[in-house]
């Protein structure tokens, strides 16, 4: 893979990242969907979602930035490999923070979300 490309496929995964944080944060289930492939479902330990059950419940919750919490999402790691990524995110919601990893393929020259990964850290993590 030629270093130009890396750069500029990198870019790319950082800019659906950076959707799929500002999407979180508004609630906006419409901004996030075409950022993962439709099959994508969403795993948490002892939990699993569609992406439409997922979506659903974003678009009915009161988000983060009408209650006026802070945008502090960071990007922890990128890991890419030729059409694959996995992507480490820090996501503080609603008074808890969560890990996920987010796994990514590039397909007919897209990038999108195609499994996420979540959990909540205990708070002991962080202090």
């Amino acid at each position: 893979m030629e270093h130009a490309e890396m750069k500029a496929d990198l870019s790319q995964i950082l800019a659906i990242v950076q959707s799929y944080f500002k999407g979180l944060h508004d609630g906006n289930s419409e901004a996030l969907r075409p950022l993962f492939d439709p099959d994508c479902w969403l795993k948490a330990p002892g939990l699993r979602r569609s992406l439409d059950e997922w979506l659903e419940l974003v678009s009915h919750r009161t988000s983060p930035a009408d209650k006026g919490d802070e945008f502090a999402y960071q990007v922890l790691a990128v890991d890419l490999l030729g059409q694959q990524a996995m992507v480490k995110v820090l996501c503080p919601l609603f008074e808890l923070t969560y890990v996920d990893f987010l796994g990514l393929l590039k397909e007919q020259g897209q990038w999108r979300i195609v499994n996420k990964m979540y959990a909540d850290l205990p708070h002991t993590h962080l202090e």
